[in-house]
């Protein structure tokens, strides 16, 4: 007999989405999440809520011409597909092109959500026009950042659980799918003991209970590695060099990439997974909710960037252009950090951080909060961060930041008269309205899109002017965030064995799935595609399962 239509193994954005598409269709749903209720919608709640968008009305506002044309180039030449296995990730990849660029918008605004007006610029590329990175903004806020992404879906599976129709079983860890005759039936697994730890806080592991589930379909929506170290050092990818030894974590400790190795158990064909995506702009954070806990700045381009022993990482490597990029570079000096030096009106104008709970204004929908990003000061939270934070330096002069750099580098030499040359002969390339400095020239091309120059790109000048400062000085750490690999899907989202037959009753959406086909960005990520991606993901799966 079974428990309910379908399961959903992962109480996040994808396991949401699948389970409302499935509730508005009248389908019973049970899902199992290991977290307590603290924990639902996972690592989307967590996030800033950046969205890619083709051709939306937003960037038409903001004077961008955008086109599935122009975004597919994009995102091919970002992917690289190369391999075999990337036949599903290809589809996958097209598909939510089409997505994007068509009824993406529409089908949000339904659900009630909005967007800031302001479109951002991430990924700005590696120089060239068939390279990775995006040719236009098309990093779309939503008004309310992760949670707002999350609430339409939570306030639909909060309702379906009112009416009977869907069951929450919080604390329960699924362990293995039950097969039979080479389909799968169901989810097996421990009940864990109660746990009031916060969100994303560690739980409790003890088991007080087994379990079995039983329905027609099973959706792992599980995530990926990003909380696993050791599996994150397993998978690192020979492109990126030696596995650092040292690692932030941008993802709760329970993102542990279990499901995988379940989903493989039941013969679901894992592929891509040395493909990542980990950011090279992590902070210590001084708050922390899990171990390790990082905070990413999402930084404008303006800050000089050095690696550990002082030396100016090379052109395109500019903060916000090409983040595996510099990942691979700054893995490749043998050192797991790197410093951006910068003014305080550079950070003022320029720095944010990543999350729902760095940005209140956005977050809290506070158009008074808002305001207060024009004015002078650097956001609140950034201030906090200057003030509490273990990898700020704060200085009136070039000698007394290279000191304050120094006692962060402990056994470690950096080259102080290398970096003071590197401003110096930046500086005066600002003399004239043209440079050869690339950087100089980068960041006074993106002062010529009007959301850059309203508040994200400061004003170029001299980062030995006293007027601009006080000169800063930030210590980044690499941390981690994303697997682009996971479970091979096909274009409904079923679950493929290596024979590429999809396996009975098995499906996957979200990160497991590497957000589409195991892995529809390939080698690089375009931003705004992580949380678009479970959407698109989780809206087949639902929809495939409902129409069976």
């Amino acid at each position: 007999m079974a428990d309910a239509d379908a399961i959903i193994v992962g109480g996040g954005l994808a396991g949401l989405v699948t389970a409302a598409e499935l509730l508005e269709r009248g389908k019973r749903v049970i899902i199992v999440e290991q977290e307590p209720s603290s924990g639902l919608g996972g690592q989307a709640w967590w996030s800033l809520g950046g969205l890619f968008l083709v051709d939306s009305p937003e960037q038409r506002r903001m004077g961008v011409r955008d086109s599935l044309e122009l975004a597919r180039q994009d995102w091919f030449g970002s992917a690289g597909f190369d391999r075999p296995e990337d036949g599903w990730p290809r589809r996958w990849a097209e598909a939510y092109l089409e997505f994007a660029a068509g009824e993406k918008r529409a089908w949000l605004r339904q659900r009630g959500v909005s967007f800031f007006p302001v479109v951002g610029w991430a990924e700005r590329g590696g120089g060239a026009a068939t390279g990775h990175g995006n040719s236009v903004p098309r990093f779309h806020i939503v008004w309310g950042t992760g949670p707002g992404v999350v609430e339409p879906f939570l306030r639909r599976v909060r309702a379906g659980a009112a009416s009977g129709l869907v069951s929450l079983r919080f604390r329960h860890r699924v362990d293995r799918l039950i097969t039979e005759a080479g389909a799968v039936v169901g989810v097996a697994g421990h009940v864990l003991a109660d746990d009031p730890a916060e969100r994303g806080a560690p739980s409790s592991r003890d088991e007080v209970a087994e379990f079995e589930l039983r329905a027609a379909s099973v959706v792992m929506t599980s995530g990926g590695i990003g909380g696993n170290h050791e599996l994150v050092r397993e998978f690192w990818p020979e492109r990126l060099g030696t596995p650092p030894s040292e690692l932030l974590s941008g993802v709760p400790a329970h993102v542990d990439g279990r499901g995988l190795a379940i989903a493989a158990g039941a013969g679901a064909h894992l592929v891509n997974l040395d493909r990542m995506w980990h950011y090279t702009e992590g902070i210590t954070n001084y708050a922390p909710v899990w171990e390790r806990h990082g905070i990413r700045i999402l930084p404008g381009p303006s800050s000089l960037w050095f690696d550990a022993t002082g030396h100016r990482l090379p052109a395109p490597l500019f903060p916000g252009f090409d983040t595996l990029g510099t990942l691979e570079h700054i893995a490749a000096t043998g050192h797991a950090h790197s410093w951006f030096v910068l003014t305080q009106r550079i950070i003022e104008k320029e720095f944010a951080l990543s999350g729902s709970e760095q940005n209140p204004d956005l977050t809290g929908k506070s158009i008074r909060l808002l305001l207060k990003r024009v004015g002078r000061g650097a956001p609140a939270p950034v201030a906090a961060f200057l003030e509490k934070g273990a990898d700020f330096v704060v200085a009136s002069t070039l000698p007394e930041l290279f000191a304050g750099m120094q006692r962060l580098s402990p056994g470690l030499e950096i080259d102080t008269e290398g970096i003071r040359r590197e401003i110096e002969a930046r500086d005066r390339e600002l003399a004239n309205p043209f440079a050869k400095d690339a950087q100089v020239t980068a960041l006074r091309g993106a002062r010529r899109y009007r959301g850059d120059r309203l508040i994200r790109v400061a004003a170029p000048h001299r980062i030995l002017d006293p007027a601009a400062g006080p000169l800063i000085a930030v210590k980044l750490h690499l941390i981690t965030r994303k697997s682009l690999g996971g479970i091979e899907t096909d274009l409904d989202g079923r679950a493929l064995a290596s024979d590429g037959r999809p396996i009975p009753g098995l499906y996957a959406a979200g990160e497991a799935a590497g957000f589409g086909g195991g892995g529809m960005h390939g080698y690089r990520a375009l931003e705004g595609t992580f949380l678009g991606g479970c959407l698109f993901s989780g809206r087949v799966a639902g929809r495939t399962i409902a129409a069976i």
